[in-house]
């Protein structure tokens, strides 16, 4: 109760003045609105006919093309050799390494801007598609496996603006998600090879690959951009490894779920980003100079269970999870083929209840281990992503000049995940290091990375300690329609 009577007075906070302050009146460049006798004496006119002529992937519905259909395409191919985890087996025999090549993203975006206040979007897509993904359904995941072979819905989201640019309410299926820049990314202008997926703190879990059942509010108060929400978690029951019965160590609850809030806040010091849909850029390539200092939160009461004592007795907690960022995107000079720069760091602290730990693996090439025991550390390309501690992911990347060679160019970057959990005995260290070849910005790009990752077993001692390192080499190919 006490959080729904804060977010009330939060959303109260953020309407009523700017209600108070919206324009009825003409603005001094606006023509009056005729009188009676004007019109009376006027002759009827047409109204102009839009252009149908399709323009960035946009169908005009009205002449000046302020409202539209929009249609985007996005495929994202993996060529992967992946060193396996210990005990990693496909198909049930063992695999010291693995080569493949998936589809790691396909998506199809459709939405609109259907009036001047109306907006519907929509996604869907297909994530991790791979030589032991299930083919042609959805089918479940593998307990460390991130997707399956089938299409699913992403979004599907109505929007109403109150307030044009200040305040718009929406709901359905959505990323307008909290905590962090990256908990939603635009997965076609991703800087390096893949997303920070550290701050989709719950993919899969009580989401739909981080899309919420949720009603929000977003919108720009000056350089402000704010969103918050309030979602309805899906049933952990549904999840991919789902644990049914609580442990020592905390896991997502298995009763009826409580409203999950969250919200993300930025101040954007430069040039402005799009709030259209909820999807953050990770590079303009210098197109842009953005300035962005953010922080957010994401709390679900109850959310969380554990046993405690003896004899043992159920207990709950909320999770909670609140974080910092600085994003950093911009050329180098003024001249228009200009080499850019691009930062992001963010600090994260993840509470998710005493001794929870969750390993993540990118469209896992293993389906399972011949290990039993003495591993925390998963098969295939897992490893502990998420748990109760502290994260923090930066990046940092260097675009060369346009036209560098030829009509391309190209831009290396550096990644580094570092996170102290509480029931890891040494901490989590994972780095990404690649090359984009630009061929024609995110449109068609190239980008080799070499990923390195720890891999945890459970010593004699009972503490979980890095036993050794793995490696990935991956080449992707992007192709955007946007």
């Amino acid at each position: 109760m006490k959080q729904l009577v804060t977010f009330a007075a939060l959303g109260a906070a953020l309407i009523l003045p700017l209600l108070a302050t919206a324009q009825v009146n003409p603005s001094p460049g606006q023509q009056p609105t005729q009188t009676q006798a004007e019109q009376a004496t006027q002759k009827p006119q047409d109204p102009p006919a839009p252009n149908f002529f399709l323009k960035d992937g946009k169908l005009p519905l009205s002449a000046d093309a302020s409202r539209y259909i929009k249609f985007t395409l996005l495929n994202q191919v993996w060529m992967r050799y992946n060193e396996s985890n210990p005990g990693t087996t496909v198909g049930g025999y063992n695999v010291p390494n693995t080569y493949d090549i998936g589809i790691r993203r396909f998506r199809i975006q459709f939405y609109g801007q259907l009036t001047d206040r109306v907006f519907i979007y929509s996604q869907i897509g297909i994530n991790n598609l791979s030589y032991n993904a299930d083919r042609k359904s959805g089918g479940t995941p593998g307990a460390s496996q991130g997707g399956t072979g089938g299409f699913f819905l992403h979004d599907a989201v109505a929007e109403y603006a109150i307030v044009k640019n200040r305040l718009s309410f929406g709901a359905g299926l959505g990323a307008w998600n909290g905590l962090a820049r990256y908990a939603s990314s635009s997965a076609g202008a991703i800087m390096g090879l893949d997303l920070p997926t550290l701050e989709e703190t719950t993919n899969d879990v009580n989401d739909q690959f981080g899309r919420k059942l949720s009603v929000y509010a977003k919108g720009k108060l000056g350089k402000l951009d704010y969103r918050v929400a309030v979602s309805n978690p899906l049933l952990y029951q549904k999840a991919a490894g789902y644990v049914a019965t609580p442990g020592a160590n905390a896991q997502f609850s298995s009763t009826p779920p409580k409203p999950q809030y969250q919200g993300y806040f930025s101040y954007q010091f430069k040039d402005q980003e799009s709030n259209l849909t909820p999807y953050t850029a990770g590079t303009y390539f210098g197109k842009k100079a953005v300035f962005n200092i953010g922080a957010g939160f994401i709390v679900q009461p109850e959310a969380m269970w554990y046993t405690q004592g003896s004899p043992t007795n159920v207990q709950t907690k909320a999770m909670q999870q609140y974080a910092v960022d600085v994003f950093y995107d911009a050329p180098l000079s003024a001249a228009p083929d200009a080499p850019s720069v691009s930062f992001y760091a963010a600090g994260l602290h993840l509470d998710y209840g005493p001794g929870y730990l969750r390993n993540n693996a990118p469209m896992n090439p293993g389906t399972g281990s011949s290990l039993t025991s003495t591993t925390v550390g998963g098969f295939g390309n897992a490893f502990p992503e998420y748990g109760t501690g502290n994260a923090i992911y930066s990046q940092l990347g260097y675009k060369f000049k346009d036209n560098l060679v030829g009509t391309t160019t190209f831009m290396p970057y550096v990644a580094y995940q570092h996170a102290s959990y509480a029931r890891l005995a040494d901490d989590v260290n994972f780095y990404d290091a690649g090359l984009n070849w630009l061929i024609s910005g995110h449109t068609s790009k190239f980008t080799l990375a070499y990923q390195n990752r720890p891999y945890y077993i459970t010593n004699a001692a009972g503490e979980n300690v890095v036993d050794s390192r793995r490696s990935a080499v991956i080449l992707q190919y992007q192709v955007y329609f946007n």
